[in-house]
């Protein structure tokens, strides 16, 4: 019979015990590993069987140890010093602090807004690297006291637990979790009430939402449940599934998470004095509609829509993760009328410009479709991509949004991303560096920066001995042995195998084998399958009788993607083979509680994207962290901060695009080639002492040298100083009346702007056209343009000049700034003059062009306007030389 109604029944813990629920409810456990070897004191079994989760552990442990514990000296002089460790870390000043105290001008609080955060595997609301991201975001901020607000959303069924079916092929299941088993707590207005937010939907109809407080750190994170007895059956479920239903689904998450997500910042400010946000954080376009409650907000005040516009433009930060334009949310354009039209949300703004914000009405893009990227950008003054590599695409991606202006020079800036330390070093790594650095505190060698702002001393790994080293990662290995073969006897039980046929599991890998790990998500354009291109010659590398080499795999497929399922399928038959089922598996239900084993265990991470698909790739950075050593396309993160001592570049066929079969084939013979040629010998190489010195010394450099970069306390602090404190001091600058000015300005500017032309362009002390001038010579410019209305100190005239190449386009462009010499002539034209030093060789070409200035502007590029020669202006490009 099943329960009629669930509910859960708490433990009642002993006064002496009640610091634990405080340290429970706090997911700083999830990176602190004193907390954690606490909680495992409490009952060693009901941990381990609890998944090391400290709610489910609280819940299940008995009255009679509680009693137990409650009298043991020993456990409360521990559980002392963990509440008193946390209560300094929550209230104690860190970087960020220190930074304001300097006169830095932060903010007061950043909204950090996403679909999805991987914080610990005991909250499960996550899918992928995105939400990963977004978890260590908020640790790293907790760490370094970056005032951060999350937002997302709870889905009841988080996303699915995968197996497997007989023949391989992926099966889903949705798990139902309830919120008062998970490390969160209702916000409850100060009767006691839950507190809600509500949006109206088409047809008179409410969209209500609880909101579920987790504390990560210092961090608080909101996430809003609409599975309350106040909607439908319809509105109970819009927060079922993460990533599920149709278009419509999709779009009434993506509301409540932007617009319901504002309104429960704002809830949660009220009713515990935090200090409201100044930045929001737009993590991907899920969040997107964010801006338009803040533009609501604002004209509810008696702000035109423009002067709105601009202001929560300028406290706005988007951040952009996917390189694939089918990546991102589109909606039809009539879907999203109706719900903002008349009867529906925001009723006070204007529908026709809700609209404006994420059509694709720009060159090449297809006007009907509300793209959630597109809104993102066009509500954020600061935007970036994830890795540098990742940036460039994404200004190529979205140039269209600025149309005249090179992608160079699109206003998309990049930000790499960085990974939490402290939850993805494996605890006996941080511990070889606290015994090198001779300090007691491994998290500190590990990643987490102390109080005073200290980077941590990832140079302490260059003090280990070779065969500490080589202990470690073996040991390390034989662990993910073990692991392993656990977990794939479960999933072949789950498949319909008998305990009778599975003794050959007992075989499965061998820890002294070189190990190489494949886990992500499973797309097309990660080729999971790559490496069985050519399978005889991958049975040949795996069976090798001298240097064999074994892989683990895991990755989970969308639900609806057929293909990505079929890729899943054809690596578990090949797995399936009992001729090398001992040294290729692939492991069900990839998520974090499986990475946090595997990154350490693997001696190679193996990533084989097509490039430039991969926006950044941090699953590297994480097994990286624990001198694993990376076997990777130069794509995201890779293609930056590749060194011949952290891995190995996998050669790419990028000029074979249109060829897939052709590059795959290259590509995965490039692969083949690497393994048997390079890295499997400098594996089984050993030296005098028979270790592995050559590969020790890569495992070294890895953590001295890269393991500094890849941190995600590096990049939040590149967040707050190149991003968060300057969106702050542009949306401090604009009061009503600065706002309404700006938006005036850029409306009568771009009225304007057509009559803007170039007339003439001059160049002195030079050889004609076509000739050569000598390197260090200087061009003296001289430029007649028309401003029709608009003031000189309206606009900005430049020179840009670079290296041509033989269609005359200017690559690695300099621009130089001109003055105007006098005031208009008879005709009311400007003459801008200034100097241009030739401080190149090869072939050289300039332009000139006018751009809208305005001190506010955070890029001449924000409006997207420019004016250029015309060929009437000049010889070639529009330039006349003499």
């Amino acid at each position: 019979m099943k329960a009629i109604r669930r509910f859960t029944v708490r433990p009642v813990l002993p006064g002496p015990l009640q610091p634990l629920s405080d340290l429970a409810r706090n997911l700083r456990w999830s990176w602190h590993t004193e907390t954690r070897q606490l909680f495992e004191a409490v009952d060693p079994d009901g941990w381990s069987a609890a998944g090391g989760d400290p709610v489910r552990l609280l819940g299940a442990v008995s009255a009679t140890r509680l009693a137990e514990l409650a009298g043991d000296l020993p456990f409360l002089d521990r559980l002392s010093a963990a509440a008193a460790d946390l209560d300094t870390y929550l209230s104690g000043d860190r970087w960020y602090q220190q930074r304001d105290g300097q006169g830095a001008e932060l903010p007061a609080a950043i909204g950090y807004f996403s679909p999805e955060f991987g914080v610990t595997a005991a909250l499960p609301q996550y899918s992928g690297g995105l939400g990963i991201l977004a978890g260590d975001h908020l640790k790293a901020a907790s760490d370094l006291g970056v005032p951060l607000i999350g937002v997302g959303l709870l889905y009841r069924h988080g996303y699915f637990r995968q197996s497997l079916s007989r023949d391989g092929w992926q099966q889903e299941q949705y798990p139902v979790l309830d919120p008062n088993e998970l490390p969160l707590t209702p916000l409850r207005e100060d009767d006691g009430s839950p507190a809600q937010v509500v949006l109206t939907l088409p047809g008179r109809r409410s969209l209500r939402a609880g909101i579920w407080l987790a504390h990560v750190g210092r961090v608080p994170l909101l996430m809003l449940d609409s599975d309350v007895e106040e909607n439908g059956p319809g509105e109970r479920d819009v927060t079922d599934r993460l990533y599920g239903g149709g278009s419509e689904h999709r779009l009434l998450q993506e509301m409540l998470l932007g617009i319901g997500g504002v309104r429960a910042v704002r809830t949660y400010c009220r009713l515990t004095g935090h200090p409201g946000p100044e930045v929001f954080h737009t993590n991907e376009g899920h969040a997107g509609f964010l801006g338009l409650e803040r533009i609501r907000e604002l004209t509810g005040t008696g702000l035109g829509f423009d002067a709105a516009l601009e202001s929560v433009r300028a406290g706005t930060v988007f951040t952009t993760h996917t390189p694939v334009p089918a990546g991102i949310d589109r909606f039809d354009r009539e879907l999203v009328a109706r719900h903002f039209g008349d009867d529906g949300e925001l009723p006070g703004l204007d529908a026709e410009r809700v609209l404006a914000l994420g059509l694709e009405t720009y060159p090449g893009g297809r006007p009907n479709l509300f793209n959630m990227a597109v809104m993102g950008l066009r509500l954020a003054q600061r935007a970036n991509g994830v890795s540098t590599l990742h940036g460039a695409v994404s200004r190529e991606m979205f140039a269209g949004l600025w149309p005249g202006f090179d992608p160079d020079e699109v206003p998309i800036t990049s930000v790499t991303n960085g990974v939490h330390a402290p939850t993805w070093v494996a605890p006996e790594i941080a511990g070889l560096g606290a015994g090198a650095a001779g300090r007691g505190e491994s998290a500190q060698v590990a990643g987490a920066p102390a109080a005073d702002g200290d980077p941590p001393r990832w140079d302490a790994f260059a003090e280990i001995p070779d065969g500490d080293v080589w202990k470690v990662r073996k040991l390390l290995r034989e662990r993910l042995v073990l692991e392993v073969r656990e977990r794939l006897r479960a999933s072949w039980r789950l498949r319909g195998a008998q305990a009778a046929e599975l003794g050959w599991i007992d075989g499965v890998l061998d820890p002294d084998i070189l190990t190489i790990g494949f886990a992500r998500r499973v797309p097309s354009y990660k080729r999971l399958t790559l490496m069985l291109r050519d399978r005889d010659r991958l049975r040949e590398l795996l069976l090798h009788p001298e240097r064999p080499v074994q892989i683990v795999v895991a990755g989970k497929a969308h639900p609806a993607d057929d293909g990505g399922k079929r890729l899943i399928q054809e690596l578990v038959r090949f797995a399936d083979d009992p001729r090398v089922r001992h040294r290729i598996v692939f492991l069900p239900d990839y998520g974090m509680a499986m990475a946090q084993k595997l990154y350490p265990g693997c001696d190679v991470w193996l990533n084989n994207p097509l490039r430039p698909l991969e926006a950044c790739g941090t699953s590297g950075m994480k097994a990286a962290l624990n001198g694993c050593l990376n076997l990777s396309v130069l794509d995201g993160w890779w293609d930056e901060w590749f060194e011949p001592d952290f891995g190995w570049a996998i050669p790419t066929a990028d000029g074979l695009a249109a060829d897939e079969n052709r590059r795959d084939e290259l590509e995965a013979n490039a692969l083949y080639e690497l393994i048997e040629d390079r890295v499997a010998p400098r594996f089984y190489d050993r030296g005098t002492g028979g270790l592995p010195d050559r590969w020790i010394e890569m495992v070294r450099r890895t953590l001295v040298t890269l393991g500094p970069k890849v941190l995600a306390d590096r990049m939040v602090r590149e967040y707050v100083e190149r991003l968060y404190a300057p969106a702050a001091g542009a949306r401090r600058a604009l009061d009503a009346d600065t706002a309404t000015e700006l938006a005036a300005w850029k409306d009568r500017t771009r009225a304007r702007w057509p009559q803007v032309a170039v007339d003439r362009v001059e160049a002195v002390a030079a050889t004609a056209a076509g000739g050569s001038a000598e390197l260090g010579s200087t061009l003296s410019l001289r430029v007649r343009v028309g401003l029709g209305e608009l003031r000189p100190d309206e606009v900005e005239v430049q020179a840009v000049a670079g290296r041509v190449g033989s269609d005359d386009t200017i690559v690695d462009a300099q621009a130089v700034p001109l003055k105007p010499a006098g005031g208009p002539d008879l005709e009311g034209r400007w003459v801008y003059e200034g100097p241009l030093a030739l401080d190149r060789t090869g072939p050289y070409g300039y332009t000139v062009r006018v751009l809208p200035a305005h001190p506010l502007l955070a890029t001449s590029a924000e409006l997207g306007l420019v004016a250029l020669p015309t060929e009437a202006t000049g010889e070639g490009a529009g330039v006349l030389l003499r």
